[in-house]
């Protein structure tokens, strides 16, 4: 089992590309970092943590692509990832050629953990309806994967519809870079890791067994190998007994949380962290 960390970056706390080297430098397997391209003032939706106010760190996220760049320039080892990124907010062209450009640039390091989106305003201003996101999604990611594996792509949808054409670099990793769907087990969720992706981010371990056991059977009647899959939960607290207990449900890699806080807060958390990847 991996161990991988993840903070929420902000223009105020550690810069991800120092800490991408620190964590390297320290054996950690990956770092993760989320995206928002903006966070409307009205607040209609409530905040995913449950808490009252929305916090800070929401407001200031930087491009997660552009930071994750400039990180691979600086590691040679370290995987990198969106913990989550948001392709519904993107156009499906331009953006494979984004990521096909960050998995060439950093090796074939890029990990792109998606989700469907839970900030409503903030989809709306994408002009996205909201109650078909997860069909966007889905469409969004085939169009893409066919640019980056095939020498000439078409794709004809609903929401997609490109010609006959090439685009290069294609990714490093073939047939995508590694794609990993986050949000809580179920049948519909579990559908589409089956149909497009490589593996899950679960919410929390409650259940974990049970639902890695669903989610194997809808690999295999898609036709693929259980055994394949990436299960790698985001955010942990750790201490012994739950990493203890991730191990031996299947998980493949545990993304652990740094404060989002600068240099001198990050710093010994990230060092106590090591403890785990040295065990």
């Amino acid at each position: 089992m991996r161990i991988g960390v993840t903070i929420h970056a902000t223009d105020r706390a550690m810069s991800p590309v120092e800490l991408a080297r620190e964590a390297e430098d320290r054996g950690f397997y990956s770092l993760y970092i989320p995206e928002h391209t903006h966070i409307p003032t009205s607040r209609r939706t409530p905040p995913p943590t449950g808490s009252e106010e929305l916090a800070d760190e929401y407001l200031r996220s930087p491009d997660p692509y552009i930071a994750l760049a400039a990180a691979a320039s600086l590691t040679s080892r370290i995987r990198l990832g969106t913990g989550i990124g948001l392709p519904a907010q993107h156009d499906p062209i331009t953006f494979a050629k984004e990521l096909a450009t960050l998995d060439w640039i950093s090796q074939g390091r890029l990990v792109f953990g998606i989700g469907f989106g839970w900030n409503h305003e903030e989809m709306e201003n994408h002009g996205i309806d909201v109650k078909r996101r997860r069909e966007l999604v889905r469409e969004k990611m085939l169009a893409m994967q066919a640019l980056w594996s095939d020498e000439v792509a078409e794709f004809h949808g609903e929401f997609v519809d490109f010609e006959s054409s090439w685009q290069w670099p294609k990714p490093v990793q073939q047939p995508r870079p590694r794609v990993l769907i986050g949000g809580g087990a179920g049948p519909k969720l579990f559908a589409h890791i089956a149909e497009y992706a490589d593996g899950w981010m679960p919410i929390g371990g409650a259940g974990l067994k049970a639902a890695l056991e669903d989610l194997g059977r809808a690999m295999e009647e898609r036709g693929r190998d259980p055994k394949s899959l990436h299960i790698v939960p985001m955010g942990v607290v750790p201490d012994e007994e739950k990493l203890a207990y991730y191990a031996s449900s299947g998980v493949t890699e545990v993304v652990l949380r740094l404060p989002s806080a600068p240099r001198d807060e990050v710093m010994p958390a990230l060092d106590e962290f090591a403890r785990f990847v040295s065990r």
